[in-house]
């Protein structure tokens, strides 16, 4: 059985990825930057040596590439250890590489003069000042982004606290009217009810976009036995919607604020369009209702305005500067637009490397 919840927090890595090309990168410019450091602390009056500059290049990239090589593969195994124990490891390693190659420098450049094997403590001592200013600070960075996404999950559950009270309220009404209308079909309408308080009621995750899809629908059949022929949903599904993850409880208030503020309101009713697209790395989402000519009481307005705040901040706390809301009243029609990354779902397997 495949595991579909998902949880935004979990625990940061203690390194950043040292294996892409871009991190190889500022390597070798933050190792130039270094090299360029200690060759103007030990040039004399005179000015820079360039020969000098070579040497101390060569070697601190040595050492920056190397140990980054050493440090890349062991990126999963650290994920399993204590920050503690990660950032000593990779201290270790990284003196021992610069031990290694200043001492290889020695004998090549030297001849193994005994006089200049003090450059191997002399290297190592400035490698284990340099490399535990760096250490300690991915271990900060690492500290303030585990808090960071502490404190999202803590605002995203109570986002989504705000939001269970109105749709708990408008689910019950819906299924008072039913038993008046129709017993049985109050019973098989109870099923996807149940189905809804489940999903409103656990934690706040990921969920795939066939799941929200599927609660949305059970929402709308219950509201269009509710209001009958005032009620049409149509929907316009493209894409892959069965791997994408989404929000849980994203789609599902947007399409209840259309009926609530959008069809309700009208003695003829009208048609809420839900469109879904999965395209070029984005989902795109649109909810559209009819828009009454009279506005709504204030209350509801409101309601709608703390419904769309919650969904704006929930967007914001996933996907950041990435997510997008246009909000479009023309024509009639007002609508709600949502534009985000499309997060694959991972498969769990019991295979392990």
């Amino acid at each position: 059985m495949t595991d579909n919840s998902f949880n935004i927090v979990r625990q940061e890595d203690f390194l950043p990825d040292l294996c892409t090309g871009q991190a190889v990168f500022h390597l070798v410019i933050v190792g130039e930057l270094l090299a360029i450091a200690l060759t103007m602390a030990g040039a004399s009056v005179g000015g820079l040596s360039w020969y000098r500059f070579g040497l101390v290049s060569m070697m601190v990239l040595w050492v920056v590439l190397a140990s980054a090589a050493c440090l890349c593969p062991l990126r999963r195994w650290f994920r399993r250890q204590t920050p503690e124990l990660s950032g000593a490891v990779s201290y270790v390693i990284v003196l021992c590489i610069t031990a290694a190659f200043t001492a290889i420098g020695v004998v090549v450049q030297a001849n193994g003069r005994e006089e200049e094997w003090y450059l191997v403590l002399c290297n190592t001592i400035i490698a284990a000042v340099f490399a535990g200013v760096v250490l300690r600070y991915f271990y900060l960075q690492q500290q303030l982004r585990n808090q960071q996404n502490a404190e999202l999950q803590s605002r995203i559950q109570a986002l989504q606290s705000r939001i269970r009270p109105h749709f708990l309220f408008n689910s019950m009404n819906s299924i008072a009217s039913l038993i008046e209308i129709d017993p049985q079909l109050a019973e098989r309408t109870i099923e996807d009810l149940s189905d809804l308080f489940r999903a409103s009621l656990s934690e706040p995750g990921l969920v795939s976009m066939d799941k929200e899809l599927d609660l949305c629908r059970r929402f709308s059949r219950i509201e269009e036995l509710r209001l009958g022929d005032r009620l049409e949903v149509k929907w316009n599904i493209s894409g892959d919607v069965a791997s994408v993850v989404v929000p849980s409880l994203l789609l599902q208030p947007l399409i209840e604020n259309a009926i609530y503020h959008g069809v309700q309101p009208l003695q003829e009713g009208g048609v809420v369009d839900v469109d879904v697209h999965i395209m070029g790395g984005d989902v795109q989402l649109a909810v559209s209702n009819p828009l009454p000519l009279e506005p709504p009481s204030g209350r509801k307005t409101q309601g709608n305005g703390i419904a769309m705040d919650n969904m704006k901040r929930r967007l914001e706390a996933y996907y950041g500067p990435k997510a997008r809301i246009f909000i479009v009243a023309q024509a009639g029609r007002f609508s709600v637009q949502l534009q985000f990354p499309a997060a694959v779902e991972k498969k769990s397997t019991n295979a392990e490397g």
